[in-house]
């Protein structure tokens, strides 16, 4: 399968969100989008949306679904990315070490060369989520010192966080 590249407009950004089934990307995307409450299925394949915001780069955010079969072909959607977005569900412990691979084998393919990369600590509402200190020890980002990257807290329930990951994207796509 050739690699899957789309880009209407030089002033549109290609952003692709990534991570395991189940660590709410899709709700992510809606709730970027402006919607209240959507109900998801796991996505099979991707989802696409325009996200635009005054004063902001307009984004192609690409929903890449999760489940273990679909992972192999993420590679075919990471030419033309100029930020992954890597969604982690913080109330899923056992899987955290899973995700943690899934993110450093992506960040390993040769089109993610210096793209820079936001991690969404994702379910913070919930009262058994990892606190981010945590996270952030776990993941051990601190050996991409070859390129930008951010850690934020978020809920894609209560829209917690979504402000301040959202600038920290458009910051990101500066870089």
């Amino acid at each position: 399968m050739g690699s899957v590249n789309f880009r209407s407009h030089k002033a549109e950004a290609q952003v692709m969100m990534m991570g395991l089934d189940g660590a709410g990307k899709t709700t992510l995307l809606y709730k970027l989008k402006g919607h209240q409450e959507v109900e998801t299925l796991p996505t099979i394949g991707f989802n696409v949306e325009p996200l635009e915001a005054p004063g902001h780069k307009s984004v192609i955010l690409w929903d890449v679904g999760g489940q273990a079969q679909l992972r192999a072909s993420w590679k075919d959607y990471l030419e033309g990315t100029e930020v992954l977005v890597y969604v982690l569900d913080s109330t899923d412990e056992a899987r955290l070490p899973e995700a943690v691979g899934e993110l450093k084998e992506v960040l390993k393919d040769p089109n993610m060369t210096g793209v820079p990369f936001l991690v969404l600590a994702n379910k913070q509402e919930a009262p058994d989520a990892l606190p981010l200190r945590e996270i952030r020890k776990r993941l051990g980002l601190e050996c991409f010192a070859d390129r930008g990257w951010d850690l934020r807290a978020c809920s894609a329930l209560t829209g917690q966080g979504l402000p301040e990951a959202w600038k920290s994207l458009q910051a990101l796509l500066k870089s």
